[in-house]
């Protein structure tokens, strides 16, 4: 794991490459700015949605940065109250999607929660068509726990290749993080730095290898073989959140972290949806 570097990739389930660490676009009004210091600061993974009301200031900012689009993996994804589910509904979601970015693709398209009990497959299967069509590449979910990934599984459609879900410390949604390993799902973590939330372990740990503790806790997060989404809107914190490739948590370390599991979310967490 030490020989990780920002320009590192996974190879998701269905041969498409993702970066092992992702920038979390911020809401509407801040996206632009924080999106070009981002790829300024060397990530090739923006993470947008919908519901953020970002797309467009996402697909700017990449196309003003002169980097070429297919170094750079974009996500987008699909809500079910911000535009609703079901079939008809997602895949519409879609092209106003491709039309807010202003792109010909989107790399990842997710289902953003499994909420809507009755429509939740119908908006997998228009991803599974968007992903024939070519209007994305790769289709995935967000706060899904295991039954939700068990539905898709049993209905026969493909699973996702990645599942993206509150991860950190502080919860650590190990059931659902087993079943995604067991079935070559990624696990992307979000709001892996806890918010900013303080702890004296962290802090600790954070001294002796003589980082911040943010940069601590997404080095647990990829030395768990998880994809982290840190978030920031400061151009100094943007660069220091990349610079978690150089130093390595010894098991001790990760031992003290794993420790301090408390089944806290610090955000939506809907992993228990019926």
């Amino acid at each position: 794991m030490s020989k990780l570097t920002l320009q590192s990739t996974y190879t998701l389930s269905d041969g498409e490459k993702l970066p092992v660490l992702g920038f979390g676009a911020l809401g509407q009004g801040d996206a632009k700015t924080a999106v070009a210091e981002a790829l300024k600061a060397g990530y090739r993974q923006i993470d947008g949605a919908q519901m953020y009301e970002n797309e467009d200031q996402c697909g700017a900012a990449i196309r003003e940065s002169g980097i070429p689009r297919n170094e750079i993996f974009t996500t987008s994804k699909i809500s079910s109250e911000h535009r609703g589910h079901g079939y008809d509904t997602v895949i519409k979601g879609v092209d106003e999607s491709l039309q807010t970015w202003g792109h010909d693709y989107i790399d990842l398209y997710l289902i953003h929660d499994p909420l809507k009990k009755d429509l939740r497959l119908e908006s997998y299967k228009a991803l599974v068509d968007a992903k024939k069509a070519g209007k994305v590449k790769s289709i995935g979910v967000s706060n899904y726990g295991v039954k939700h990934l068990e539905e898709i599984k049993n209905a026969g459609y493909p699973l996702p290749v990645v599942n993206q879900i509150e991860l950190h410390p502080y919860l650590q949604q190990r059931e659902i993080a087993a079943y995604c390993k067991e079935n070559g799902i990624i696990v992307q973590a979000y709001c892996p730095i806890i918010r900013g939330a303080t702890d004296t372990t962290i802090d600790e740990i954070a001294k002796k290898h003589n980082k911040e503790p943010a940069q601590v806790l997404i080095r647990w997060s990829l030395q768990k073989g998880y994809v982290p989404l840190p978030k920031s809107g400061t151009p100094s914190r943007i660069q220091s959140n990349t610079n978690v490739f150089d130093f390595e948590l010894s098991e001790e370390d990760i031992a003290k972290l794993d420790g301090l599991e408390k089944g806290k979310a610090c955000s939506w967490n809907p992993v228990n949806a019926d």
